[in-house]
């Protein structure tokens, strides 16, 4: 087994534990320990998937072998990297500093929104130069979600429990990347399909959002 065959076998490994554990955060009481086990086994998870997307997603873009169909997944698979590993550090990051009073400028904290934001901007721009849907349109969900945890970090909090409403949003947004992810790299070759409809890969997107808006409402009215 060469490096590439064996990074991709960790890559598996970490998504597919971190596909069938984001949800157990998700139902079980907030803060016990079921919560915080699974919590941290889907953090590890998506480490792993992060750090070896990275790897993968380089080796095919150095690659003169590479058709530009390849070099359009492995760029999507390096901005899921960055999508996926930015929202779960946003997520355990807002619970670490849950008593700030003002403006929070920590490099890391104020660069992984920045490097989300520049990456979408990116990968949406090549995009549309591509003619590469998937490119265009995806990249948006990051400018969204960069622009708002720059918003977050750079002004004094001024709701009740705020970092509760910041933790289940970059938890649940990481975990739109990681099913994105595997509608589109995954499944298709779990079901030998060589493609599936642009449309199915926004699914994860389309589904998940309203359940953070959702939750979201929940909790403003419980906490208020």
């Amino acid at each position: 087994m060469d490096v590439f065959q064996f990074i991709l076998m960790l890559h598996i490994a970490g998504g597919f534990t971190s596909l069938f554990t984001f949800w157990i955060p998700v139902v079980t009481k907030k803060g016990g320990k079921a919560h915080r086990l699974a919590g941290w086994i889907y953090t590890g998870g998506m480490i792993a998937v992060s750090v070896s997307a990275v790897y993968l997603a380089g080796a095919r873009l150095v690659d003169p072998a590479s058709s530009p169909e390849i070099v359009s997944f492995a760029l999507f698979l390096l901005f899921i990297a960055v999508l996926s590993s930015s929202t779960a550090y946003y997520g355990i990051r807002v619970l670490r500093f849950k008593q700030r009073q003002g403006a929070h400028t920590h490099p890391l904290d104020i660069g992984f929104p920045v490097l989300l934001l520049l990456s979408s901007i990116g990968m949406s721009i090549y995009g549309f130069l591509n003619s590469v849907p998937l490119l265009s349109w995806f990249p948006l969900l990051g400018l969204f979600l960069g622009a708002s945890q720059l918003g977050y970090w750079l002004k004094p909090p001024k709701q009740k429990m705020h970092w509760w409403f910041e933790h289940f949003g970059g938890m649940l947004g990481c975990s739109i990347a990681t099913i994105t992810a595997f509608t589109v790299f995954g499944a298709p070759r779990l079901l030998n399909i060589e493609s599936v409809s642009l449309l199915l890969w926004f699914v994860p997107t389309i589904l998940l959002t309203p359940v953070i808006i959702g939750l979201s409402v929940y909790y403003r009215r419980k906490f208020s």
